[in-house]
């Protein structure tokens, strides 16, 4: 009897799976609700992605785009933060299973776990070819950069110094053109003072893509000024063309009929992603639908099929816009989903059944491809060049969660736009010393 009436006297239990925009937002917009939010994830911080590329450029560090989960929900009383790893669900029961064996019940589960990077079945690339998807990989990329810099002002010979001082930056995406002009900016500008036996400047840069152009996703004309502002960097760019192996001599890639091979001693992956293996078990226990990337095909509601009480966000969604395209996986399409999602549960609850389908607001795209150079498609305006970098710097420092974070940001950027100085350049994880040709630089530690 007690039991029973303890159980009529709960309130709404909403679990959301992942800290990152969507798991955020959705959160913070239940904030009144009348429900009991859980937020677990396998960090305790939120981490804000879209910098990513500065920390493994040395630009930030990572405390100055990352918030305490904790401390950004700290005054929503209704919410509570666990630290904890998403394995399995049961969807029938209701119920998430963590990797320590905790389980946990929900009345509803907004799943916002993001992606993964995929390497299209060549997993043993990841060795040789880190990616850019956690503090732990940038900070990885941190140290292969500068150790390669460092290599080459030791090597013996002149072919040696040369493979290590070229760079390979696989993929022409948004991630991929930012690396690839923030390595260039580091070797014309930041380091070409601190060597004596090597001249930075002389560093080859190479950013290779399958497609034919740059930045796919983005107006063709847009596309071209890019790969202009990139090019005027010192960045060589190779189109159309396959990568086929990745090991620690460099990389071979297929164009047109030939087979290719270039001595690089640093490879960065700015590839394609694919779900988490959370993701895939969720797909797998719901019997749901998914693309060629694992994304869950889902309702116009962002839930899915016959599990409306299970919402997907961000990444992990498959969702299409009105027009039928694919919704792209960005900030601000996670940020309103979450919001979305928080807003159907208060609806939901308030007994309003007529939910109308999750609408994408397209407030633009932006890339930055260095000091001064960015191209911007703002809700249909194409803009380039300085114009286009002070807006994306602007929306950057907006969107960045905790104040102190936006402050330390904004003077950081200040001091590199005069200097050129990156005050992170630091060699961390494994020592320099610890590899006599470099082979494990860049790797971080394994936890025991």
């Amino acid at each position: 009897m007690f039991e029973g009436t303890e159980r009529m006297q709960q309130k709404h239990r909403v679990i959301i799976l992942g800290g990152g925009f969507g798991g955020l937002a959705a959160a913070k917009n239940l904030k009144r609700a009348p429900v009991e939010v859980t937020l677990i994830d396998r960090r305790n911080f939120h981490l804000f992605q879209p910098l990513m590329y500065q920390i493994a450029t040395g630009s930030l560090s990572p405390g100055d785009i990352a918030a305490p989960l904790r401390s950004v929900l700290s005054k929503q009383k209704n919410t509570q933060v666990l630290l904890g790893d998403a394995v399995d669900v049961d969807p029938d029961a209701r119920r998430v299973i963590l990797r320590d064996g905790a389980s946990f019940e929900y009345d509803t589960l907004i799943v916002a776990t993001g992606s993964q990077t995929s390497y299209y079945g060549n997993d043993s690339w990841r060795e040789w070819a880190p990616s850019l998807k956690s503090v732990e990989e940038a900070t990885a990329i941190r140290h292969k950069i500068l150790y390669a810099f460092e290599r080459a002002e030791r090597a013996e010979t002149e072919v040696e110094a040369r493979a290590w001082l070229t760079f390979v930056i696989v993929g022409a995406g948004a991630t991929g053109m930012e690396l690839s002009g923030a390595l260039a900016e580091i070797a014309t500008e930041t380091l070409r003072h601190d060597f004596r036996k090597i001249n930075p400047t002389e560093a080859r840069i190479i950013l290779m893509e399958g497609a034919p152009r740059v930045l796919g996703a983005f107006p063709e004309d847009l596309s071209a000024k890019a790969e202009k502002l990139v090019t005027r960097l010192g960045v060589e760019v190779i189109k159309g063309v396959m990568v086929t192996n990745i090991n620690a001599d460099g990389v071979t890639f297929k164009r047109g009929d030939s087979i290719e091979q270039l001595a690089a001693r640093t490879v960065l992956w700015a590839g394609g992603v694919t779900a988490t293996p959370f993701g895939t078990k969720l797909a797998e226990r719901t019997r749901a639908e998914t693309d060629r990337s694992g994304r869950i095909t889902v309702n116009p509601d962002l839930t899915i099929p016959k599990y409306p009480d299970i919402f997907i966000l961000g990444d992990l969604a498959s969702a299409m816009d009105k027009e039928g395209k694919p919704l792209p996986g960005v900030a601000q399409v996670a940020m309103q989903g979450g919001a979305y999602a928080a807003k159907a549960i208060r609806m939901r609850l308030s007994g309003d059944t007529e939910l109308p389908p999750f609408h994408y607001f397209n407030k633009g795209d932006m890339a930055v491809i260095g000091r001064a150079a960015a191209v911007a498609n703002i809700f249909g305006f194409h803009v380039s060049g300085l114009p286009a970098w002070l807006i994306w710097l602007f929306i950057h420092l907006i969107y960045i969660v905790e104040f102190q974070s936006r402050v330390l940001v904004f003077i950081q950027w200040g001091f590199e736009y005069l200097t050129f100085s990156r005050g992170a350049r630091l060699i961390t994880g494994e020592a320099a010393t610890d590899s006599v040709d470099g082979s494990h630089a860049g790797r971080p530690k394994r936890e025991c």
